[in-house]
């Protein structure tokens, strides 16, 4: 896929790996829409990028938030080609702490954003590239899933690792 000219909405495109995606996509002509929680971060990375940026409030886990984003990118740009999930958070907690267990709602709370988050943006960006004319490529849109070495190493293993044996029962 020809990256200039594309539209493409980029999920925790404020910051991190999230932000380098947005800066390369635009710096290769292409229009973006930088969906994040953070507006001022987001805010300031679409002036500082120019008119063919715009940043959407999204909380990558509403349905609502990801739909208006996209109506964004309909809307200014008028259609939708790519659309990259790179919202993703962690949780440092042990499984066991000095204040106890890991608490329930901050693992519930990761699996809403990286886990829910990510289908919710793939349904909703498939279904609105779904309308999109198929390009000499025959493509109607791109769907990216991405993840940070975070994903497979954490934070420390040794931090985590807890002085207690395991038993398995079969």
């Amino acid at each position: 896929m020809e990256v200039s000219g594309i539209v493409a909405l980029v999920s925790g495109g404020a910051s991190g790996l999230g932000e380098a995606t947005v800066r390369r996509l635009a710096g290769h002509g292409a229009k973006v829409i930088i969906m994040d929680l953070n507006e001022a971060r987001g805010q300031s990375l679409a002036e500082e990028l120019g008119p063919h940026a715009h940043f959407a409030k999204a909380d990558v886990s509403s349905e609502e938030d990801v739909q208006n984003a996209i109506h964004l990118a309909f809307n200014t740009f008028g259609e939708l080609h790519v659309a990259i999930n790179c919202a993703g958070i962690g949780s440092a907690i042990k499984t066991i702490g000095k204040e106890g267990p890991h608490p329930l709602s901050a693992f519930k709370k990761v699996i809403e954003v990286n886990l829910v988050g990510t289908f919710n943006l793939i349904r909703l960006a498939a279904h609105a590239m779904e309308r999109n004319e198929p390009n000499a490529e025959g493509e109607r849109g791109v769907i990216i899933n991405t993840a940070s070495v975070a994903a497979l190493m954490g934070k420390s293993a040794r931090r985590h690792t807890l002085p207690l044996k395991a038993v398995w029962w079969a």
